[in-house]
């Protein structure tokens, strides 16, 4: 990041919801809202670093919408901050955090600005950092059995495993990282 404020681009099909999170993190960014799924893909462009998206609005879920960011080539950091409790269908969804309403300002600031550091790591410390986010996501909401029975959950589990082994120093600093400035979900 330059000079110049990152671009976040807040996606929420709730008006209220954009422009409370806009007035949190104006200070610190330049801010764009989008309040459903077209107007978000509209409104994208390389310019957006950080994109916080809503998983359940009309007529084109976050899901589709992060699909569509992806399919595009976009280069931008996604969060799903969402009402959304997670499931094992998050694991293959290919966004870098999964944050869970309700928040507080410092909470959506810390996602951003943690979205902003890892924008700037190699793409398996991304991999790495998407995976525990998914991970423990799963793990909060999940009850022990259903983990251990989940085929999904034990690919996602092994793959973080090869990952750690690989780049243990990266890992271990994004750990540091979350624990010194991460959201409490």
């Amino acid at each position: 990041m330059s000079g110049n404020p990152a671009t976040v681009l807040v996606v929420d099909d709730e008006p209220n919801v954009t422009e409370v999170y806009a007035m949190w993190l104006e200070d610190e960014y330049h801010v764009r809202t989008a309040t459903g799924g077209q107007e978000a893909i509209d409104d994208m462009d390389d310019d957006v670093e950080v994109v916080l998206l809503d998983r359940r609005m009309p007529e084109m879920t976050g899901d589709e919408v992060l699909e569509r960011i992806r399919e595009d080539g976009y280069d931008c950091e996604v969060a799903m901050v969402t009402a959304v409790d997670p499931d094992f269908d998050i694991v293959d969804l290919p966004f870098d955090a999964y944050v869970t309403k309700p928040l507080m300002p410092e909470d959506l600031n810390g996602v951003v600005s943690r979205l902003l550091d890892l924008e700037e790591d190699e793409e398996v410390t991304r991999e790495g950092f998407r995976l525990r986010e998914t991970r423990d996501a799963l793990a909060e909401e999940k009850h022990e059995k259903e983990l251990e029975e989940s085929e999904e959950f034990d690919r996602l589990t092994t793959r973080l495993e090869e990952l750690r082994e690989e780049v243990k120093d990266t890992v271990e600093s994004i750990n540091e990282r979350d624990s010194d400035g991460g959201t409490d979900d």
